[in-house]
């Protein structure tokens, strides 16, 4: 493969050029002198993408429920501690029949 002559005329005559090899020669310096570029880094991720709302607000309330209920077993083992473990003579239960 052999390579294209210029197309320009010679130096001693460059005020005759054309303005279109004029704005040749300057793309083809500019095509010669450009560097490779190759983006590799992550996309930027969007905040309100990245941070879920949603499900920040159901762990929460799960972990609320999950406190509440282990304060209500907490008293309640509290309650069976306190007593001296004495049978009820009275018992609450209605049979069904």
């Amino acid at each position: 493969m052999h390579r294209a002559g210029r197309l320009t005329f010679p130096d001693s005559s460059q005020s005759l050029q054309c303005p279109w090899e004029r704005a040749y020669q300057d793309h083809r310096r500019k095509v010669q002198d450009a560097q490779p570029l190759v983006d590799t880094r992550a996309p930027l991720t969007r905040s309100h993408l990245h941070l879920k709302l949603k499900k920040l607000k159901l762990e929460e309330e799960r972990l609320a429920v999950i406190g509440r209920d282990n304060r209500l077993l907490l008293e309640k083992v509290s309650c069976i501690m306190g007593t001296r473990g004495q049978a009820d003579s009275r018992s609450n239960c209605t049979h069904r029949r």
